[in-house]
């Protein structure tokens, strides 16, 4: 079962990087423009449209288009389309793959597949695509963010196949506790929904700036990308769906050090920079309460608060020694 999940792995990278490229096909053509025997002209309803949606949106007209150039818009608009919601299909079957990998892992281990920073990292970015499948259900004119989070699950699942690989082996002993399943359950889960968050958050802020005028890298990469309204409110949901979660994995964190170590606090690295992660959250979303803060600032501190659940996922396992050693890593 261990070969089967290492091969589930690699075939859901590849899955991965075929609905990236697909997403990306979407992208370009909505970019494209017409050149039938006259001069360019943009395509109205290819792209995001007056309404900003960036998915499915009105069908395509060009202004004073010739009929040859009509039939090439909506060629070029139904093709984007076929692109775009392949890539989706491709998405499911890839997080299908990604799920039977997990489980296999959990089968060859006789546990929860979440001792080491390879099987961590596996499941944060299953919740992670599994999350955005749910909000592409609930909202299909956000499709064309799946460029940017196919993108970043490809990244994740690579590095961790790649970099943090560790053979199957029994949970360490400090681990053996029902409150394995209930901490690292819904820190994994919160984790998840913050990797989601962090996409739409950082979408936000490109395509925030595009709508103010600015051209320059990286901009211009928004250009398709949905309303920055609509990314802004799709940050800030996910963000308050995770965060209470995401606060009691903490707690439960506490009492099963208390248990486990006679103390429920002792600022440990990854006892630290989860309370600096909390902090970070809250502070996002306290700014995102207050009318004076402006969004793109209060969406720099979700940004922030995402990198300081990296620092405490590799950058305490890698360069600290710590009570939460259990990355796996030499």
């Amino acid at each position: 079962m261990s070969v089967l999940s290492d091969q589930l792995v690699t075939v859901a990278v590849l899955a991965y990087l075929v609905a990236m490229i697909g997403h990306a096909v979407e992208y370009a053509l909505g970019n494209a423009r017409v050149r039938v025997g006259t001069p360019a002209r943009e395509l109205v309803g290819a792209g995001v449209g007056a309404s900003g949606d960036g998915g499915s949106g009105p069908e395509p007209a060009v202004a004073g288009a010739t009929a040859a150039e009509r039939t090439v818009a909506e060629r070029t608009v139904a093709r984007a389309r076929a692109a775009g919601l392949g890539a989706v299909a491709v998405t499911v079957v890839a997080a299908l793959l990604h799920l039977g990998a997990l489980i296999a892992r959990g089968v060859a281990a006789d546990r929860m597949p979440w001792g080491n920073m390879y099987e961590f990292v596996l499941t944060v970015s299953f919740i992670g695509v599994a999350g955005w499948l749910v909000v592409l259900w609930k909202r299909p004119t956000l499709r064309r963010l799946g460029l940017f989070l196919t993108l970043v699950m490809m990244l994740l699942v690579a590095t961790a196949e790649l970099v943090l690989y560790t053979p199957v082996v029994p949970l360490v002993p400090a681990l053996n506790s029902y409150w394995f399943i209930i901490h690292v359950a819904t820190i994994v889960f919160s984790s998840g929904i913050f990797l989601l968050g962090v996409v739409p958050a950082a979408a936000y802020l490109m395509r925030a700036g595009y709508e103010q005028g600015r051209r320059s890298f990286p901009y211009l990469l928004a250009k398709r990308m949905p309303a920055a309204a609509a990314l802004e409110r799709l940050t800030f949901v996910l963000h308050a769906f995770s965060f209470p979660i995401f606060t009691f994995a903490v707690i439960a964190g506490a009492i099963w050090a208390e248990a486990a170590w006679g103390r429920p606090w002792g600022w440990d690295p990854k006892e630290t920079w989860a309370f600096i992660s909390w902090v970070v959250y809250a502070g996002y979303l306290h700014a995102r309460a207050t009318p004076s803060v402006r969004r793109n600032v209060a969406t720099w501190l979700a940004v922030l608060g995402f990198l300081t659940v990296l620092m405490n996922l590799f950058g305490v396992n890698i360069f600290f020694e710590g009570l939460h050693s259990y990355g796996g890593l030499d």
